[in-house]
C-alpha cells in the first residue's frame, strides 16, 4: 500500500506494483517448486536456492517500504535483492552444467517465446506454469532463468533510477529542512 504524500515523507510502498517484485515473486514460487521436484530432501542446495529467491523478493518489498525515510536503505536493499537473484541464477546455471544440460541462448525459439510471455503486463506463475512444471528439467531451469534474468534487469534499471532520483531530489534530511523552512516562511 502506497502512503500518500504529506509533509516531508514521500509516498512509499506499493512494491506489489513493481515489475521487479512481480518477476521475483514468480521466480521464488518457481524455485520452491523446482527444488522440491529436482533435489533430494535434505539437500542443502534447496535451502540455498529458496533463500536466494526469497531474499530477492523480500528485499524489494523492504526497500520499497523503507524508501519514505531512507533512500540509502532503499538503494542498499534493492542492491541486496539484485545480488540475491544473481546468486539464484548461478545456482540454476550450476544445475544445468552439472547435469550436462544447456542454458538457452538468446536466439533459442523457447527464449523468444519466453520473452513474449514476459511482455504480458499481467503475467504471473500461471502464465509460465507449462514451462516451470515441464517434465524436462532443462526446460524448467531455463524458464526460471529467463524470469530471474528479467527481474535482475529490472532491478538494474531500478537502481539506476534510484541514483538519478536521489541526485535530483535528495534525501530525508534535505526534505525535512525544506519543510521546516517553508513552515518558518509562512509565519514571517
Amino acid at each position: 500500500m502506497s502512503t500518500p504524500q504529506k509533509g516531508f515523507i514521500p509516498a512509499h510502498g506499493g512494491y506489489q506494483k513493481l515489475l521487479s517484485y512481480q518477476k521475483a515473486e514468480i521466480a521464488y514460487d518457481a524455485t520452491v517448486y523446482f527444488c522440491r521436484r529436482f533435489f533430494s530432501k535434505g539437500d542443502r542446495t534447496i535451502d540455498q536456492m529458496v533463500q536466494a529467491a526469497r531474499s530477492g523478493k523480500q528485499n524489494i518489498a523492504e526497500a520499497s517500504m523503507a524508501s519514505g525515510t531512507s533512500k540509502e536503505t532503499e538503494v542498499k536493499l534493492t542492491n541486496v535483492a539484485r545480488a540475491s537473484l544473481e546468486e539464484l541464477l548461478c545456482d540454476y546455471r550450476d544445475f544445468l552444467r552439472t547435469r550436462s544440460l544447456k542454458e538457452w541462448p538468446k536466439d533459442h525459439p523457447y527464449t523468444k517465446h519466453l520473452r513474449e510471455l514476459n511482455r504480458n503486463p499481467d503475467a504471473n506463475y500461471e502464465t509460465f506454469r507449462k514451462g516451470i512444471e515441464n517434465e524436462d528439467p532443462e526446460i524448467c531451469a531455463n524458464v526460471i532463468i529467463g524470469i530471474t534474468k528479467l527481474a535482475c534487469y529490472l532491478l538494474d534499471q531500478q537502481i539506476r533510477r534510484l541514483e538519478t532520483d536521489f541526485i535530483k531530489e535528495g534525501g530525508l534530511r534535505e526534505r525535512m529542512t525544506q519543510a521546516r523552512l517553508r513552515e518558518r516562511n509562512k509565519k514571517d
